[in-house]
């Protein structure tokens, strides 16, 4: 257990309005995946207010990452907090209309809603309100502690031609640049929206493409050669790719998880002129990976499945590509990092913490194959997809705020 003074002294420290103002003025900095520079120099400044040692990478011309250091008197291990920046969307989303979509915050009956209050401001702001905590309530740490807010983590990746630039450069690519530019630590809590859950483990994924062919010629040729057509051709193999699926449910399986696949998008042909046939159809598949599998086990289950499928349709001219790898995390339950979550949840809340592992990826994949164990543990969230949009109670930003600060506390050590 904590002690119970200095858990007393922490929560009270605990500024309500400061984490909501934290939070709401992150939301209203836009900050899509590919322009990430403004709300990093909006976190720096309020890493440098809340006593930090601060500074900033720049990754590419408008994406940067902001790092603030509490330094420790030492002795202790030093822990990151780990926070991205980008948000799911850009906010101009004709499809995508309530207020949690939007880079605007609203505070509406004790919940902040806005685009990126969920994923994941919103703990950004804890991070912030959690070494402020420390500071009013004098507790020193004998290990350092590190908030990194980071740019590039949503799930994007460019592919081809068309799909090029910073817009495009997700899934990883601001903790890379941490990391690979001496940030690092004994270990990491990401706050991700957890629901107040320990999530111990995560997928990681694989995305592939995987075409027909067929040839190119007018309309006014076509006439009894619809078989041809690429896009026919896709629709054939299509159940064959569903039945894979099914394989893939029992084969991907994690815990208490089953695997699972997303068809996330099919194109060919020309709508510009559509007096054409289609010369290549392509499908495009989001593979979940249990962190318990290689990639190289992975790739040879697709490898197997378009074995079959070119048996099966020989003249389909079907071709196949893995564009992404990014794998799963997970830690272990015993770790000290873990324990430290534990017993500050138990302390804020309670209760002791639901343990969870999720088909959902974070940058938990990223720090963990750089050797540092990384936990993802955040606030209580809003449902998605909704017609709302992102939103996070504002009890929760507070237990949270308490929470992190208790880790921190625990896993590094108290300075005395």
């Amino acid at each position: 257990m904590i002690d119970p003074a200095l858990v007393s002294a922490v929560v009270a420290a605990v500024d309500r309005e400061r984490v909501v103002a934290t939070a709401a003025a992150l939301v209203a900095v836009p900050s899509p995946t590919g322009a990430e520079e403004a709300a990093a120099d909006l976190l720096a400044d309020e890493l440098a207010d809340a006593g930090c040692a601060v500074t900033k990478q720049e990754i590419e011309p408008g994406r940067a990452n902001a790092v603030g250091r509490v330094r420790g008197v030492g002795g202790g291990p030093t822990l990151m907090f780990n926070g991205h920046l980008d948000t799911s969307y850009s906010g101009d989303e004709p499809w995508l209309t309530g207020p949690g979509f939007k880079p605007e915050p609203v505070i509406r009956d004790d919940v902040v809603l806005g685009l990126g209050i969920m994923n994941m401001k919103g703990a950004v702001a804890c991070y912030v309100e959690a070494i402020r905590a420390l500071r009013d309530a004098g507790v020193g740490l004998a290990g350092d502690l590190i908030v990194a807010g980071v740019a590039g983590e949503i799930e994007k990746a460019e592919w081809g031609d068309e799909y090029r630039g910073a817009t495009y450069r997700g899934y990883g690519a601001g903790t890379r640049h941490l990391v690979s530019h001496g940030v690092v630590a004994d270990a990491a809590v990401l706050g991700e929206p957890t629901g107040e859950r320990l999530v111990l483990g995560h997928y990681g994924t694989m995305w592939a493409r995987i075409s027909t062919s067929g040839p190119f010629f007018h309309t006014a040729f076509s006439g009894g050669r619809l078989e041809e057509n690429s896009l026919v051709r896709m629709h054939r193999i299509l159940d064959d790719v569903i039945a894979w699926i099914g394989r893939w449910e029992d084969r991907g399986a994690y815990h208490d998880l089953r695997g699972v696949v997303n068809l996330g998008a099919i194109r060919g042909g020309f709508p510009w002129r559509v007096s054409r046939t289609p010369h290549r159809t392509d499908l495009f598949l989001d593979i979940r990976v249990p962190p318990t599998m290689g990639f190289d086990e992975a790739e040879a289950e697709l490898r197997d499945l378009v074995t079959e499928l070119r048996d099966r349709h020989p003249d389909s001219g079907i071709d196949w590509e893995v564009y992404v790898t990014a794998g799963g995390a997970e830690i272990d339950e015993d770790h000290p990092v873990v324990r430290a979550a534990d017993a500050a949840h138990r302390a804020v809340a309670g209760e002791a913490p639901t343990r969870a592992r999720v088909h959902w990826a974070s940058d938990a994949s990223t720090l963990t194959r750089y050797g540092i164990p990384s936990l993802n543990y955040g606030p209580i969230s809003g449902a998605l997809p909704g017609p709302e949009g992102e939103s996070v109670p504002i009890a929760s930003l507070v237990r949270m705020s308490a929470s992190y600060a208790l880790l921190a506390a625990e896993f590094c050590g108290v300075k005395t």
